[in-house]
This record gives C-alpha cells, structure tokens and sequence, in this order.
C-alpha cells in the first residue's frame, strides 16, 4: 500500500482543453457553491468496441466530456501488446494536461531485465492538484492465479483534491465481475469501511459490474447517492445495463450546515464506441468552501 501523502505519477496541467459539451441543463447554483464536473470510464485498455487499440479516440472522446475530475478503469501501464506497452493514463494525462494517479491493482515483473514493471489497474485524472493518494487493498479474486481464493489486494485508489479550497476525497475502483456477487459483496464492505476514514466531500467513481438494484451494492447507497444518469453503460454498442457509476456522500455538512456538502445537479451517459463501456459525466455542486 502506498503510504498516504506519496503523490507519484503527477502531470502539472498548463491549460484547459476541449470545445463545449451539450449536456443536459442543470439549475442555478446555490450562492457560494462550487461546480465540478467528474466522469468515470472504463477505457478497455485503450480498444474500442471493435477491440481496436486506439488511444487517440478515447482521448478524443474524454476531451470532449471536458470534465475536471474522471475515475478511469482497465488501465495498462507497460502491459503487454493489447495496448502497444505504453503508459495509457500517463499518456492520456499529458494530452488532457490533466494531473494523474495510477493505482496497479497487478505490478508484474519486467518481460525483459530493466524494463519497467508491467501493470494494469485504475487511475484518477484532475485538472485541480492532487494533495494526496493512496492505492487500499480490497478483497480481490485474482485473475493471474491459476486457482485464486480472495485475499486483499490493491487498486482502490483514492486521491484527495482541493477545489476552490474545500479538500475532497475522490475514489476509483473495479468490482469484481464474475457473476457470484461474494466478492463484490466483500469489495463493497472494504469499501465503505475505506471511505469512513475520511471526512468532507467524497466521490466514488467505478465499474461496480453490478446493476443499480444488485443487493451486493445495497449497503452503498446508506452513505453514498447514486448520480443516476437514467441510461445504460454497457455494452457501449446498444447498451442493456447500467454497471458504471457516479456516486457522491450524503449529508449537508457538519452539524446540518451547508458546509462541506455536495449534490448532484445533472448526469448523463454521452453515446459513444471508443470503450466496450459508456461514460457517465455527472455535475456536482460543493456547498460552501473548506477552509
């Protein structure tokens, strides 16, 4: 585990990229509130619908969502010839002149002496600097073990942000996708157990691998709200369900205040076939600053 304010694989961001997205129309802000656009995305190792590696079409596609903050799944960094051996979120960092933090839920060792590890995980992108992170264990189920049993393992990664001065805890994670919920069931209690350590605005962005109403993800929704874009992700070609997802914490602040809140004023799915997956863009409100 990496410990807690070691911030490697960071991008300084120089500028903003990306044209105007049309997205649905949100109300006014609350007076003092902050905005924030956050995004989650699983990018199938760089290959589109049509298992095509094509980073330029996924950066493409998350320039267009123009969003400050986006959780990012399947990632490779050096992993293999699926993805050409390249650092696919170091990569889409710099193009989006986004900040970024690559947590390996597998770090292999090198195919040749010297080379850098092969690894594959989650990452955060944020045009705001990262204060923080760190890569928790989850129970895992691994899929380089021939006959695995589920143990803890890494690749929940959690970054803290300051936007417009208020600190917030944004988090991004991979379920298990196997149709037996166990694992997930013990993925979501780590979870929850993770994101109680911390205090303030939270954010979790993921591909749970498991529909809204799955019971594995009730105990989610007791501290977490569901930014329900009320369309489906996957598959990204006539998607059928819904298994990626926005959620932000409940509660208005300390002792009933406004500050330090957060709510969800809009999301939405945008129709593409870059990833197996569809995004899911949702606009949040921070209500009041931190100081």
């Amino acid at each position: 585990m990496l410990p807690r304010r070691r911030v490697p694989q960071l991008l300084v961001a120089t500028a903003l990229l990306g044209a105007s997205l049309a997205s649905p129309a949100t109300a006014t802000p609350a007076p003092g509130s902050v905005p924030l656009r956050v995004a989650t995305y699983n990018i199938h190792a760089g290959a589109g619908m049509d298992n095509v590696f094509d980073l330029d079409r996924q950066a493409a596609e998350l320039r267009f969502l123009e969003a400050d903050v986006i959780g990012l799944q399947e990632v490779d960094r050096h992993w293999g010839a699926r993805s050409a051996w390249r650092d696919l979120a170091g990569e889409l960092a710099e193009r989006l002149r986004m900040y970024v933090y690559f947590a390996p839920i597998y770090s292999l060792d090198p195919a040749e002496p010297g080379g850098p590890r092969a690894e594959y995980g989650v990452a955060v992108l944020s045009r705001y600097r990262i204060l923080s992170a760190e890569n928790h264990e989850i129970t895992r189920l691994s899929t380089q073990d021939p006959t695995p049993v589920p143990a803890p393992a890494p690749g929940f990664g959690e970054v803290v942000v300051r936007v417009k001065g208020q600190p917030v805890h944004v988090y991004v994670t991979h379920l298990d996708y196997r149709p037996d919920p166990a694992v997930r069931a013990a993925q979501v209690a780590d979870t929850r157990r993770i994101m109680a350590e911390d205090r303030g605005p939270k954010i979790l962005l993921g591909d749970f691998n498991a529909e809204p109403g799955a019971p594995e993800l009730a105990p989610l929704w007791q501290e977490l709200t569901d930014a329900d874009p009320g369309a489906p992700t996957f598959p990204a070609q006539d998607p059928v369900k819904r298994i990626d997802y926005v959620a932000v914490s409940k509660g208005a602040g300390p002792k009933g205040s406004s500050r330090g809140g957060i709510s969800v004023r809009a999301a939405w799915v945008p129709e593409s076939v870059a990833s197996d997956h569809r995004a899911v863009v949702a606009d949040l409100e921070l209500l009041g600053r931190g100081r």
